[in-house]
């Protein structure tokens, strides 16, 4: 059975990938069935505005290596889920930084969750484009408290629980998968 995967990458001052998380979905209910987080040697040591969230909550890596030790793993863990679908906010930075995925269909959960088209929890009062985008607040922080009601919360700029949380947002967002074709990222 086909699912999705939400991916998000943390990177270094120098824009080299630092880690990487992977959360796997049933593309029906965007219930999480596997996950995977990954940090890359010797990036991690480089240095990041995030740098300090690689081990948050005491999260440990189920691979901690080379590039190419990583992305063969990634590579293999979505064949063995057959993912063919990739999503992530604001996808055109994580498509950049992982050239080695450009075989998956690509997506970008922000091109829905910031238009009022696909976003019912919008304000009827927020500022928007004529195209019906937000002209601000459309982070994945501001829109996962617009969707989920919980103020409170706080990105953690973690890759793995990025990746979990934009999986959420796909979720809160219940939108078809169809949809997500006007959000294709192309080559």
């Amino acid at each position: 059975m086909s699912r999705l995967a939400v991916i998000d990458t943390e990177t270094t001052w120098g824009d080299d990938v630092m880690s990487i998380g992977i959360a796997i979905a049933d593309p029906d209910d965007f219930r999480l069935i596997d996950k995977r987080y990954y940090i890359l040697t010797p990036f991690k040591n480089h240095g990041g505005m995030y740098t300090c969230a690689l081990y948050v909550k005491g999260i440990i890596p189920d691979l901690e290596g080379s590039r190419l030790k990583v992305i063969n793993d990634i590579i293999y863990f979505l064949a063995e889920h057959e993912v063919s679908d990739i999503f992530a906010y604001n996808a055109v930075f994580d498509f950049r930084h992982l050239p080695e995925l450009r075989y998956l269909r690509w997506y970008d959960i922000m091109k829905l969750a910031a238009y009022r088209q696909y976003n019912r929890k919008i304000p009827t009062d927020a500022e928007c484009c004529g195209t019906g985008k937000l002209k601000r607040g459309y982070g994945v922080e501001s829109i996962y408290r617009m969707l989920s009601g919980d103020a409170g919360y706080c990105e953690l700029h973690n890759a793995l629980t990025d990746a979990l949380d934009e999986l959420e947002i796909m979720r809160l967002l219940g939108i078809r998968l169809e949809s997500y074709n006007a959000a294709a990222v192309s080559v």
